[in-house]
């Protein structure tokens, strides 16, 4: 049985041929002119790799520090000694032994969490519940510090983006929001390629990135042309 397109998809498509492959620029107007949700849309990048995601030396994640931010506004917990520091530069929750078993109890109501180095054997206790859920602070994403004021300063700024490679070698990279400029999402979508083309595992034999796309929360996928990433 064919599945029913909405209508929302259908005149989405009718916008331009999505078999096509766009420039970054040409996809941005497109997907301005598709039909629009009632809420600001977030932006993404979604990327098809071409690594083995079986293979622990070809596991693909980082942070790109977008120029325009993402216009994702962010819960942050904060598992460090000075609650008073943490909360003071912005976290919405800061502590450590309290923190810790309030997770162990169920609670994982916030978006990213950070830690102080020292904090790091005390929240490795929870790696099981943190980690699944993508919670799981790491020196490489920017979210283990010793300077805790700085990295949750950068996080709620809304700049700071993490992506990490799934289970079925895929990475979808928020790039903002429908009502950003365009100027202003070719920059990020740039930013972002460029981060990513950057985090090419060594060991890597191969295409690194197959394929993107570039869609908001309720429109369909519009390809972006090879020349942008075939030289990584």
């Amino acid at each position: 049985m064919a599945r029913k397109i909405s209508k929302r998809i259908q005149s989405a498509q009718a916008v331009d041929n999505l078999k096509e492959s766009h420039s970054i620029e040409q996809a941005v107007e497109l997907l301005d002119k598709m039909p629009k949700a009632k809420f600001d849309e977030t932006v993404e990048l979604s990327v098809a790799l071409g690594v083995n995601p079986k293979q622990s030396n070809q596991m693909v994640r980082g942070v790109v520090e977008l120029p325009n931010e993402s216009g994702k506004k962010l819960t942050l917990a904060a598992f460090v000694e000075n609650t008073e520091a943490a909360l003071q530069a912005g976290a919405d929750y800061a502590g450590l032994d309290d923190l810790i078993q309030k997770v162990k109890d169920g609670w994982t109501s916030f978006d990213v969490a950070v830690a102080t180095p020292s904090a790091m054997r005390e929240v490795r206790t929870i790696a099981r519940v943190l980690g699944p859920r993508r919670l799981m602070p790491n020196p490489k994403s920017g979210t283990v510090s010793d300077d805790i004021t700085q990295a949750i300063q950068k996080i709620k700024k809304g700049g700071q983006v993490e992506f990490k490679m799934d289970k079925t070698a895929n990475v979808a990279i928020i790039m903002g929001k429908r009502s950003f400029d365009a100027d202003k999402l070719i920059e990020n979508i740039r930013t972002a390629i460029e981060v990513l083309g950057r985090s090419r595992p060594s060991e890597l034999k191969g295409r690194f990135i197959k394929n993107m796309t570039l869609s908001s929360s309720m429109s369909p996928g519009i390809k972006l042309i090879n020349s942008l990433f075939s030289h990584f």
